[in-house]
């Protein structure tokens, strides 16, 4: 079989570029005939259809990008399979997804939400996003690559490192997790709040309003927030370096960071919503703070950036779920469980470790894969 693997390549370290290159690394460990191109490369991709001749042209990315994943191979007679997230709703390309053999998304609730949009979900077939557990495993605090790290970042070796990652902090759950923090800071030990955020001008500016909430909570000399660029090669000792992972996110279409804390032996704090209901198991790798409020929305502007369309407003038929906010108090008792329980931080990570080799690693993923594109292509 020949897959051409259509993502943000070479990988920058996102979500979705993770995501299309962990399957890649995955197909060519296992023998597979595969080659990688960014997806907005026509020219290139052009010239793989040609010579490769793929049996499948598997594309990464959302709805927005369904014309570069899925129209132009389709145009060059390569069968495209999208492997999609999802934004918090479906705007177009109803019909033309619905077309195709096959249309994986990332989690059951990515799925849904397709569904809940107006496809008709019977070609859709969930498969997760594949962690390197060889990568992302646990490490000796006394490690100096762990070390460092938090000497870095501040935090000294008897505090208890909370950690929260993304392309914002806010959207991670971060404003929730502090007002929590702020909740419980007198009942637990000596703590650092970390968040790591990429750098971008939207990113500057969500900073400066957490900090001043931070400060309007008095635990702001506790909140640190750092927006430098980092490669893969650093994620396994920063997440290595942290107690306790929280991310009880706002819109989640699969949490690669959750399950990588996960498989660092990192307990973790999240949502009981969206693809954390499959990649956590409440009380036993994470614990789950409930939905507090769900944000519903009649319309939404469209970006067209993305997918060539104009910009534009859609309107729901039926007010639609378009976010998620956490209980503040769940998170605070969750925290403060861990952060006094050093044995239940262990139990907790040790579960949650086991749980991702089995159900995420990289190689099962690619398996899985295989298995639905021989079903696809047996059946087209």
């Amino acid at each position: 079989m020949k897959v051409l693997m259509l993502y943000d390549y070479p990988p920058p370290p996102g979500g979705l570029s993770t995501q299309g290159d962990m399957l890649f690394r995955g197909l060519r460990e296992g023998g597979a005939d595969a080659h990688a191109v960014h997806f907005e490369s026509a020219q290139e991709k052009e010239w793989y259809y040609r010579w490769f001749k793929p049996d499948v042209a598997v594309g990464v990315g959302y709805w927005g990008h369904t014309p570069h994943l899925v129209i132009h191979p389709q145009r060059h007679g390569i069968q495209p399979v999208p492997w999609l997230v999802a934004d918090g709703f479906v705007a177009r390309y109803h019909e033309l997804l619905d077309s195709l053999p096959l249309v994986l998304a990332t989690s059951n609730w990515v799925k849904d939400v397709y569904i809940r949009d107006g496809l008709k979900g019977g070609n859709i077939r969930v498969l997760p996003v594949g962690c390197d557990t060889d990568s992302f495993i646990p490490r000796d605090p006394q490690d100096p690559k762990i070390s460092t790290v938090r000497e870095a970042l501040g935090v000294a070796p008897d505090e208890i490192m909370i950690l929260t990652v993304g392309g914002d902090a806010a959207s991670k759950g971060a404003q929730e997790v502090m007002q929590a923090l702020a909740t419980v800071d007198r009942d637990v030990p000596p703590w650092k709040y970390v968040c790591k955020v990429w750098p971008q001008p939207r990113t500057v500016e969500q900073n400066l309003r957490d900090l001043q909430l931070a400060t309007q909570l008095g635990i702001e000399k506790k909140v640190v927030y750092t927006t430098n660029v980092v490669s893969r090669n650093f994620m396994p000792y920063l997440i290595g370096a942290c107690d306790i992972y929280a991310a009880p996110s706002h819109l989640e279409g699969f949490g690669m960071p959750q399950v990588e804390a996960c498989a660092c032996e990192k307990p973790v704090i999240g949502i009981r919503a969206m693809a954390m209901l499959d990649t956590l198991v409440h009380g036993k790798t994470a614990y789950l703070a409930g939905v507090a409020r769900e944000i519903v929305k009649q319309d939404l502007e469209i970006d067209g950036s993305e997918d060539g369309e104009k910009q534009g407003r859609i309107v729901f038929r039926t007010p639609r779920t378009v976010d998620y906010r956490p209980s503040v108090g769940d998170i605070a008792e969750y925290l403060k469980a861990l952060m006094i329980d050093p044995a239940l931080r262990s139990d907790m990570g040790r579960a949650g470790r086991a749980h991702v080799r089995t159900r995420f690693d990289y190689r099962v993923v690619t398996k899985r894969f295989l298995d639905l594109i021989g079903e696809c292509l047996k059946g087209a």
